[in-house]
């Protein structure tokens, strides 16, 4: 028999007498003790929905109890509290209390982590956000009740740069002045680890030249005994900083997109491939250092059109599929990391045209050719998504699957 707790669930009711007491996360937010294996894919979907609105109460809850700590003590002590209290790095600790802060300037947000519509990650987007500069803190919270965080993510940086009063030239100037990086030995493995951080211009043009990198190595990989993709991003680094001699890999060029306001003659809305926006006066210097591809894609013409003369795709059309996808359809991987993949499939007829490929990252090309996802249009013309299949059992192997990143 089906057991499903989601007619309890949000409710506020007690659960059935005989059923485990459930877990309070929070006014009218509660997920009750069920036995997982027997629910239906539905009621586990369900389940996971509710689960995520707790997380978001409970989050609340702990922004509140921490912004109270720091308000009676200071920050210092709040941080050394939540460090002992929950057993947490002294790191997670001060980004925790810098969360329970900011969130107490703004009510809209921690109005809809209270009630569970605003997820935990969206909210701390919005956070981070308000300490950088002005925001519309109301329509942002709006906006993340109904958007994945890869999407926000992009909706917020949009904002930041939209309401800075210089095109968002300050903003990347911070953004500058906080890089970080610093290498040490893990003490639990001995492993080296590098940690970096840098702004959205400077982290771009690194993900080129590593992608670059990475798609050198894999063309000379063994197919039998492929390392993974974490493996040969370490490799692609290592040889990029012990091999500074070596030739600039192929299609290293940094993709900037920028609309031409014919009105005043201008260029506007300046952004890497991924959508982040850069403010304009990075152009230049972006033009200077780089390597310029002008382009107009334009359907009407063949450049984007190669039909079966060959099956990878061009650098022109990679460069127009990451203006069109921003990364890949299924999770968001940056269009460096990402292959194009046929929609109908070249061993089925498929074209190699713009509009039957679109970007996917490895993960997700293995997910359409080992696991049944498809390729679905979006409400939004000439946009993809990448969709689950009704039955898990539903598989399909491809030669596609094999092929190299494009």
């Amino acid at each position: 028999m089906e057991t499903d707790s989601s007619d309890r669930c949000f409710s506020g009711a007690s659960p059935a007498a005989d059923a485990p007491h459930g877990a309070s996360a929070g006014v009218g937010v509660r997920v009750d003790a069920v036995t997982v294996s027997e629910l239906s894919d539905a009621a586990l979907h369900r389940r996971l929905a509710e689960i995520g609105r707790a997380t978001s109460a409970l989050t609340a809850l702990h922004a509140e109890t921490l912004r109270e700590l720091t308000r009676r003590t200071d920050a210092a002590t709040a941080e050394q509290t939540a460090k002992d209290t929950l057993r947490i790095s002294g790191r997670a600790a001060r980004s925790d209390v810098k969360l329970s802060v900011a969130l107490g300037g703004l009510d809209a947000t921690r109005s809809g982590l209270e009630d569970g519509t605003i997820p935990e990650g969206n909210a701390k987007l919005i956070a981070r956000a308000s300490t950088e500069g002005p925001i519309d803190e109301a329509w942002l919270a709006e906006r993340a009740q109904r958007e994945g965080y890869d999407e926000f993510r992009r909706t917020v940086a949009r904002h930041q740069a939209e309401a800075s009063s210089d095109d968002g030239a300050s903003l990347l100037e911070r953004q500058r002045q906080a890089r970080s990086g610093k290498i040490f030995t893990s003490r639990h493995d001995g492993m080296v680890v590098l940690n970096a951080q840098f702004d959205p211009v400077t982290g771009a043009r690194l993900a080129t030249v590593i992608a670059a990198a990475e798609r050198r190595l894999y063309s000379n990989e063994d197919p039998r005994s492929r390392p993974s993709h974490s493996q040969r991003t370490a490799d692609a680094i290592a040889m990029l900083i012990l091999e500074p001699d070596t030739a600039r890999p192929a299609g290293t060029s940094l993709l900037v997109v920028a609309d031409y306001d014919a009105v005043n003659h201008e260029l506007t809305n300046a952004r890497l491939s991924d959508g982040t926006p850069i403010p304009i006066s990075e152009l230049g210097p972006i033009a200077a250092d780089a390597q310029v591809l002008p382009a107009i894609f334009n359907h009407a013409t063949g450049d984007l059109r190669m039909g079966r003369s060959r099956r990878t795709a061009t650098d022109l059309q990679r460069a127009a599929l990451a203006l069109r996808d921003q990364g890949c359809i299924g999770c968001d991987m940056s269009p460096d990391y990402c292959q194009a993949h046929h929609i109908v499939e070249w061993q089925h007829g498929g074209r190699t045209d713009y509009d039957n490929l679109v970007l996917v990252c490895n993960d997700c090309h293995h997910k359409i050719h080992d696991h049944g996802h498809t390729v679905e249009p979006k409400p939004c013309a000439g946009r993809y998504e990448l969709c689950a299949p009704a039955s898990p059992s539903a598989t399909s192997n491809s030669a596609d699957s094999r092929a190299p990143p494009a």
